[in-house]
């Protein structure tokens, strides 16, 4: 059942080519900008806040990733989500450190309040720290949260209205009312930079042409995870896996989304 409509939902991105603003970290906006490409969409990459406002009111999703963390970064985040809420865009944070510094959680904290913020997709550190009951990190990588991570993982996304996404060998999706586990994916994704950014990106790209962020963002990382387990059986070292994994999201059809996503509803 899942897989049709993540089959469905990536068709309409193919179709529809929707434009995706990034407001991202600088390790990892390459790799962002091109996962956009090859899951079907059409990235940008603009923080100045002189254009922010502009840039945010005319793309299908904005992607907040705070991963390489300033001030000045935080009031573009602000200001871009401000206009992408006024015309009713999916606005997706990916609270990169959270807990790590109090700049980080502060900051990701301040976005989750001043803005309307459709989907948070973090490790289980970060969304442990951001829900309150607890979260280990050691810089941005997590070491788990304190508890039952799709219980607080539900919690957390019902007392906020908003979907939460815990990424992992198996990655929570849950409004607080439907979740969704999603088993796709390697463990090589694990050891290469820029996985998680990535998973961001083909969620907002996802979430640009559904309305539904559960199911954008359970679809967005089956596609993903597909790609990973396609890379992986070609490629076992990181680098070579690295690049293939992008190739395996371009070349991904819909017919083999439908038939591989590995997705329970709990």
């Amino acid at each position: 059942m899942y897989g049709s409509l993540f089959a469905d939902i990536l068709g309409r991105v193919r179709v529809k080519r929707p434009l995706v603003h990034h407001i991202t970290n600088y390790v990892t906006v390459n790799d962002c900008a091109n996962i956009t490409l090859c899951a079907g969409g059409s990235p940008v990459m603009a923080d100045a806040i002189e254009e922010v406002r502009e840039m945010a009111a005319v793309s299908g999703a904005l992607v907040l990733n705070i991963g390489t963390l300033n001030p000045s970064l935080v009031e573009s985040m602000i200001a871009a989500g401000t206009a992408a809420n006024s015309v009713k865009i999916p606005v997706i944070l990916d609270p990169v450190g959270a807990g790590a510094t109090r700049l980080r959680t502060a900051s990701a904290r301040q976005l989750l309040d001043e803005l309307d913020i459709a989907i948070v997709k973090g490790n289980a550190g970060e969304i442990g720290v951001l829900s309150g009951v607890g979260g280990a990190m050691k810089g941005v990588d997590s070491e788990g949260l304190t508890g039952d991570p799709v219980r607080i993982a539900q919690e957390f996304a019902a007392r906020e209205g908003i979907t939460v996404v815990i990424s992992g060998e198996t990655d929570i999706v849950t409004d607080g009312t439907r979740t969704l586990l999603v088993e796709n994916g390697d463990p090589l994704m694990g050891i290469v930079c820029g996985t998680g950014c990535m998973a961001s990106s083909v969620i907002g790209t996802f979430a640009a042409v559904c309305d539904d962020p559960v199911l954008a963002s359970a679809g967005a990382l089956a596609a993903f995870g597909i790609a990973g387990e396609r890379a992986a059986e070609k490629y076992g070292r990181p680098g070579a896996f690295k690049v293939a994994l992008f190739d395996e999201l371009a070349a991904l059809g819909l017919r083999e989304l439908e038939q591989s996503a590995r997705v329970k509803e709990v």
